[in-house]
């Protein structure tokens, strides 16, 4: 049981072979709402250049991709895999040239200074190896005035998931607020949600989840 619990986990930080492809589809389907409530908070205008963090298999992105005319979407992840099948899946954005998927160490961001009016993710913040050096990566590339959405489970509801011990790293609003205005940000809101989901064990759960949206 704790082997299975660690896989788990491992898979949740990075999805990799088949397994990876089956959980993928399982975070997409119980972080929906949490995904689109945070690409709704951060009221998407016409012509916005957008990039994600771990965009898992990205069945969101047409959801995303309404919200505003002429978008143009970015996603970045360190699992092979979820950019393999985000790629097979949103094929004809990445044909008209308003979607590209990329790679990264999930520290180091591969753009210029300045290059995104907005910036969000989802559930990743768990798995951050070094959250001050990713935080000032982003508001690098961040445009001066650009909006940043931290969106995450709440400390109290994700310490009783029994995969949690396994290499997650969890926060309070408070510690994730105060890493933020640590990292040179200026938080403008901070919204909480509580939602019913099945879990990542397939039990009904009432999970409270926060958006932090921070300007540069």
């Amino acid at each position: 049981m704790k082997d299975d619990l660690k896989e788990l986990a491992k898979q949740l930080g990075n999805p990799e072979g088949e397994t990876g492809i089956e959980v993928a589809n399982m975070m997409n389907a119980t972080n929906i709402g949490m995904t689109k409530h945070a690409i709704e908070s951060l009221n998407l205008s016409k012509n916005d250049v957008v990039l994600e963090l771990g965009h898992g298999n990205c069945g969101h992105l047409p959801f995303l991709m309404n919200q505003a005319e002429n978008l143009k979407y970015f996603g970045l992840e360190i699992s092979e895999l979820m950019q393999q099948e985000a790629i097979k899946s949103n094929q004809n954005y990445i044909d008209n040239n308003s979607t590209d998927f990329r790679l990264y160490n999930g520290t180091e961001i591969p753009f210029d200074n300045e290059s995104f009016d907005k910036i969000f993710t989802v559930n990743t913040l768990y798995f951050w190896q070094n959250p001050d050096l990713l935080l000032n990566e982003i508001y690098r590339v961040l445009k001066p005035n650009g909006i940043f959405a931290l969106t995450f489970a709440d400390k109290s509801f994700m310490e009783k998931l029994p995969f949690t011990p396994f290499g997650f790293n969890l926060y309070s609003l408070k510690d994730a607020e105060e890493l933020l205005q640590k990292n040179q940000f200026k938080i403008l809101k901070s919204i909480s949600q509580t939602e019913q989901v099945f879990s990542k064990t397939n039990e009904m759960v009432n999970r409270t989840f926060f958006t932090v949206l921070v300007r540069k």
